[in-house]
């Protein structure tokens, strides 16, 4: 099996000096809002027919407090309307007079800017909403954001926009060092995905909190639209760190293109669309070092690199070797490759060092259609592929992916949250 470094990581690690204190921006800290019955005239013969109450807006409290200070760059803007009632506009200005775009959660509970505030800097968010019986709620709020944090996490999206993605490409975020366990909720929901036509789906955490991927019960729909926004700069963190960075990023998913290799009858599927379009003879790896069994996902494509296992504990693992047409499947160096040498096993018995070999003819034509983020599933082996070891969002079911999520998922997953 090859090895090498990471491709595309997108990761920068900043440790600086001692993190400034302050309090988070959510729920806890709201300042409940008061309903202030306003007093007014006797009402019109309008007001009576209609049951709306006439005469200025009620006051309403809006989160961030009027006069708060150092607020984060991920501030949201809400307000409660007395009686279950809904907030209808928010205006969020900076001191300049330049109005910040934004939009609401689907489920009402706050406002959220399109693009991380700027620090330093004062705002003041003006909060509109109608009650359930018709009267009219406003209210206002200056608050100023904090400055520049020093100390941040580093991040990292594996997935870039204008390009065309497998049906079975998770989102996948990556965070350095890793997302404490306790602040894996706040920072989820700040991890926005959207899919065109929509698509129900998941996040789910590695154990260390160093990964988050994204996927649908399902492979994805040939020809989705996936949008993703890790509104991440700015968010506090309990290990006294920052997000640094917001990432976006809008990508299509491509054509149905499945391979799947069989242990028992060395052989490899490969399905277009629902249809099978070639079988082909394989071996995989020996007992020493064998495959993993699991559902992978194609991560990288070399049409010509150098295996190099020099650094392998046992000697019989060691050597460099030209490769042709390689397909990463797995940090821990497992790929599909052509592999003239052993031809003759290919079909009959395992051989490799845990990559899938091929013959030159078959890995010449498997490169020439396959996309990163198409799917590959390896069954009958004797090591089971381990989380986290390449992108192995798919190698669960999809009620084991839902337990890896820090926050609710209703039954079938959830769409997005913006």
């Amino acid at each position: 099996m090859g090895r090498f470094a990471r491709a595309g990581a997108m990761v920068v690690v900043l440790v600086l000096t001692a993190p400034l204190a302050l309090t988070g921006c959510g729920d806890d800290d709201r300042q409940k809002p008061t309903f202030v019955d306003a007093a007014a005239p006797a009402a019109t013969a309008s007001a009576v027919a209609t049951g709306v109450p006439e005469g200025p807006p009620s006051p309403l409290e809006v989160s961030p407090a009027d006069g708060a200070g150092r607020r984060p760059v991920s501030t949201e803007i809400s307000a409660k309307i007395p009686g279950g009632g809904k907030v209808s506009e928010v205006v969020l200005t900076a001191a300049n007079g330049k109005a910040v775009e934004g939009r609401p959660r689907r489920d009402g509970s706050s406002w959220v800017p399109s693009a991380p505030l700027k620090y330093d800097t004062r705002y003041t968010a003006t909060v509109t909403g109608t009650g359930p019986d018709g009267r009219t709620y406003e209210g206002s709020s200056t608050f100023t954001t904090m400055a520049k944090p020093k100390s941040m996490i580093g991040s990292g999206l594996y997935l870039f926009s204008d390009r065309t993605y497998g049906v079975a490409m998770p989102v996948v975020a990556e965070f350095s060092p890793g997302i404490p366990k306790k602040d894996r909720a706040a920072v989820q929901k700040r991890m926005f995905v959207r899919t065109d036509p929509p698509q129900p789906g998941a996040w789910h955490w590695l154990a260390n909190g160093t990964q988050a991927y994204y996927r649908a019960p399902e492979y994805w729909q040939p020809g989705t639209t996936i949008t993703v926004r890790l509104a991440l700069a700015g968010i506090p963190l309990s290990n006294g760190r920052y997000g640094n960075v917001d990432r976006t990023a809008a990508a299509k998913i491509g054509r149905a293109f499945e391979m799947k290799v069989d242990n028992a009858t060395k052989r490899m599927t490969v399905y277009e669309n629902g249809a099978l379009v070639r079988t082909m003879p394989v071996s995989l790896g020996k007992k020493s070092t064998p495959s993993s069994s699991g559902t992978m996902v194609v991560m990288e494509k070399k049409e010509s690199t150098v295996f190099d296992t020099r650094d392998e504990p046992d000697p019989d693992n060691q050597y460099v070797t030209e490769i042709d047409f390689a397909q990463r499947l797995t940090w821990g160096g497992e790929y599909i490759h052509a592999a003239p040498w052993s031809v003759g096993a290919q079909g009959n018995r395992n051989v490799s060092h845990g990559c899938v070999n091929v013959s030159t003819a078959n890995a010449k034509w498997l490169f020439a259609r396959t996309m990163i983020g198409d799917p590959v599933t390896v069954r009958g082996t004797e090591r089971k592929l381990a989380p986290g070891n390449g992108w192995t969002a798919w190698s669960m079911s999809w009620p084991e992916f839902v337990a890896g999520s820090a926050l609710p998922v209703p039954d079938g997953g959830d769409a997005a949250a913006l």
